[in-house]
């Protein structure tokens, strides 16, 4: 009998020592873990992952974390070597009374040879295994190195594997930082992790940390007073979010750390990712655009969806998707917004917001979302004729155009299509196009456009970086091509940039593996666009914008004239997106407010109300870590004063009225040299005129030689208010109609046909002007005049022949 027990003893422990000795325990360390995400000053601001685990060292596990496994998990951890025998011993007999496998007694280190290596079976020869696992795992590792895997496998929780992601999930800081009570807690969640986590179960969790508090202190790992302290302290847990659902920024830079790694390296293997945002500039951008979008929605006439009570309605789906459940909001139709910040020189992202709350939508209204700039996009025009060598004092006509050339909108008011950035705008005839765009005079920026091109403003716009296409109508002019708020962005870097811009807008800089290894490095270029002279032409354009034309909101949202900045709004027609970009010599940022669906948001909702305060604010913050330093202007220009009337030098009268004259930079080749032909007399010279490439040419809508003529029998019978005086269409007065008598047309024969009924009557009302005032007006008897493809025998019309005082 004791030989038989002997021989199966020898074949048990042969065998499952084999086994043991087949897993490779330098497996141990190797777990999945989140990559960490960094700003550019080395914080930490994010993590990407499929298991949300953060390996640190055991000098950064608090020793009260120790003590609290120890009292929790394995009284003896620091005494046994890998098998609690008394423990086992325990075990067992409770499990011969109950029939079945319910008390494991396992130790620290079976639980870590159990969750390194998948052992899960419920049974007694995985049990065995386990047992002999932790032997080997003894023989290998020290007790330190032991509790530290532990304590970074372990699983405690609401999806949180590991110490350090618990601590920083639950309360918000680092393991290092913990309490007592706090590591009480997230020792006693181990026996049960998602029934008794203090999002789910807050009074369970604070009953357990309670519980093992007073494990601890009968083990006497703690004092009377630690213990007494601990257990008197409320728990306190930080707000639940989504760790997968965070923010647009970090969702970006995960997207590109898979397209540069590949997926399983990207969230498994713990890289980490240095990146171009600043967290300071990112916090500010978010809170300016929750802050200010949140004020929109009290303004007078706003009568949308709001983003409260949007959460108000969603509650329990917004609970639920915060808890990691597969739930569907309903879209987010209230007020959106979106900001990009970018480095001028890199083109690296200092902040990005897609839109207000990412949990309701992850569609990033800064990538994706493609909507008509408005104003905004006219310094591109501007930009396409300085470059083409068009004078920014080049005079263009603030008057109403044909609308059929623009295909949308009326002729005037602030719902027009020539509407301007204020509900009080009129034309003011001709101007410098320095002026026009600066003050956003859509007509007279048009007549710009006419002068550059459409073919030469879409080759810029590429050269640009501008990726969507331009509509092929004269309203391109004005921002009615849909674009990206990247995409317009990026095109204003080139104007702080002399001309080049950077190649693409990026994220990541660097990415290392946990050694420090590099495994993706991602250097910056620039593109060159236009010349410097002609970016800086543009600079002058858009400081006068923002310092001029937007002054008083400026000031109201903290911009003063001396600040080094500048930039340029924009309004949708009907107020449907309102927008604002501008630039430090460091930083551009890019601002847009408005709708998913393309929606009025009210009326009256300028670009330099809506976005401008927000832009401000970032920009305010931007300037500790990046100010701003005065542009230099390139070699290639010299200042000129000109007349702001005749776009040419300025004579003795010109300097007689304030503001008349102002000052423009420009090329040899563009440089006036005629004295002002308005107030000076001088003589513009014409030959270097601009070739119109863009203005509309007459052109008949069908072929009339497949037409049939149609022969005319009698005279058109004009219209008793002839609006258009177009039976004296020389006559340079309007004419009253008050006082106009009606010269009747007569038959060959002398007769009056209108006395016939069965005739078509010819009765021409004539407008005549009076001899004298307040006297009977004279009706002249006029000679009769037979138009040409009349047929013999028609009656004619009698038309009075005109007199000189009539011209």
């Amino acid at each position: 009998m004791g030989i038989g027990a002997l021989v199966v003893y020898g074949w048990m422990y042969s065998e499952f020592n084999e086994k043991a000795n087949s897993f490779d325990l330098d497996k141990l360390p190797k777990m999945e873990s989140a990559s960490v995400i960094y700003d550019r000053t080395g914080q930490q601001i994010g993590k990407i992952f499929i298991q949300n685990r953060l390996p640190v060292t055991y000098d950064e596990i608090p020793k009260g974390m120790v003590n609290a496994v120890v009292a929790e998990e394995d009284n003896r951890f620091f005494e046994h070597h890998g098998v609690d025998y008394f423990g086992v011993l325990r075990a067992a007999i409770s499990n011969y009374r109950q029939g079945r496998v319910k008390q494991g007694a396992s130790t620290v280190t079976q639980q870590l040879a159990r969750n390194s290596f998948d052992l899960k079976e419920r049974t007694f020869r995985r049990k065995i295994l386990e047992m002999f696992l932790a032997w080997r795992i003894e023989e290998h590792l020290s007790k330190e190195k032991i509790m530290e895997l532990y304590l970074n496998r372990v699983y405690f929780g609401s999806g949180l594997y590991g110490v350090e992601a618990a601590s920083r999930g639950y309360f918000g800081k680092p393991a290092k930082d913990m309490n007592v009570g706090e590591c009480a807690m997230l020792a006693g969640l181990l026996k049960s992790p998602n029934s008794l986590s203090p999002w789910n179960n807050p009074k369970g969790a604070q009953k357990v940390r309670d519980f093992v508090l007073t494990r601890m202190r009968e083990m006497r790992l703690i004092s009377r007073d630690e213990f007494e302290n601990a257990t008197q302290l409320p728990l306190l847990v930080r707000k639940r979010t989504n760790p997968n659902r965070v923010s647009y920024a970090i969702d970006l830079v995960r997207q590109q750390a898979i397209a540069a790694l590949g997926y399983d390296r990207a969230m498994n293997e713990g890289v980490r990712i240095q990146t171009t945002f600043d967290g300071r500039l990112q916090v500010t951008a978010e809170r300016a655009l929750r802050a200010h979008l949140a004020e929109i929605e009290k303004q007078p006439g706003y009568n949308h969806l709001t983003y409260e009570r949007y959460r108000q309605i969603n509650q329990n789906l917004e609970e639920a998707a915060q808890r990691g459940e597969p739930v569907t909001l309903p879209a987010p139709n209230y007020l959106q917004g979106a900001v990009l910040a970018v480095d001028n020189t890199t083109g690296g992202i200092l902040a990005l917001v897609g839109g207000r709350d990412f949990l309701h939508s992850e569609y990033n209204r800064a990538l994706q979302g493609r909507r008509p700039p408005g104003t905004l996009f006219t310094p591109m025009v501007a930009a396409a004729a300085y470059a083409k060598g068009i004078f920014p004092g080049e005079m263009v006509d603030d008057a109403c155009i044909d609308n059929h050339f623009v295909m949308i909108g009326g002729d005037s008011g602030i719902l027009g299509e020539w509407g301007v950035e204020r509900s009080d705008n009129d034309y003011e005839g001709p101007m410098t196009s320095h002026e026009a765009v600066a003050r956003g005079k859509n007509a007279a920026v048009v007549r710009l456009g006419f002068m550059t091109g459409l073919d030469a403003l879409g080759k810029f716009c590429k050269d640009e970086g501008i990726r969507s296409p331009l509509r092929d109508v004269a309203n391109a002019y004005l921002g009615s091509s849909e674009m990206t708020l990247d995409e317009l962005t990026l095109a204003y870097t080139a104007f702080p940039g002399a001309g080049s811009r950077p190649a693409k807008l990026f994220t990541i800089t660097r990415i290392t593996d946990p050694e420090g290894n590099v495994l993706y490095d991602n250097p910056s270029t620039r593109v060159p666009v236009i010349s410097a002279e002609a970016a800086y032409q543009v600079h002058t354009v858009l400081e006068d914008a923002l310092h001029k034309t937007c002054a008083p909101e400026a000031a109201a949202d903290g911009i003063a004239t001396n600040d080094l900045l500048a930039g340029k709004s924009g309004t949708a027609y009907d107020f449907t997106d309102t927008w604002f970009v501008g630039y430090s010599s460091a930083v551009t940022c890019g601002v847009w407010v408005g709708f998913d669906k393309p929606t009025t948001i009210y009326r009256g909702a300028f670009g330099k109300d809506l976005a401008l305060p927000i832009w401000a604010q970032i920009m305010n913050a931007s300037l500790a870590s990046f100010p701003s330093k005065p542009l230099l202007v390139p070699g290639g220009l010299k200042p000129v004063e000109i007349c702001r009337s005749s776009g040419l030098l300025p004579a003795e009268e010109c300097r007689k009225t304030p503001g008349l004259v102002t000052t423009e930079y420009a090329t040899p080749d563009e440089m006036p040299t005629t004295i002002c032909d308005i107030h000076g007399g001088g003589v513009r010279d014409y030959s270097r005129g601009i070739d119109e490439e863009e203005w509309p040419r007459a052109a008949s809508a069908i072929d009339l030689t497949r037409i049939r003529p149609i022969p005319v029998n009698a005279p058109t019978l004009l219209a008793q208010n002839d609006i258009y005086h177009s039976v004296n269409p020389l006559r340079a007065g309007v004419v009253d109609d008050s006082n106009v008598k009606v010269a009747r047309a007569t038959t060959p024969d002398g007769k009056d046909p209108g006395a016939d009924t069965n005739q078509v009557s010819t009765n021409v009302p004539v407008a005549l002007p009076a001899t004298d005032p307040g006297t009977e007006k004279e009706v002249r008897k006029a000679e009769a005049v037979r138009p040409m493809d009349l047929p013999d025998g028609a009656p004619v019309m009698t038309l009075p022949p005109p007199k000189p005082a009539d011209f």
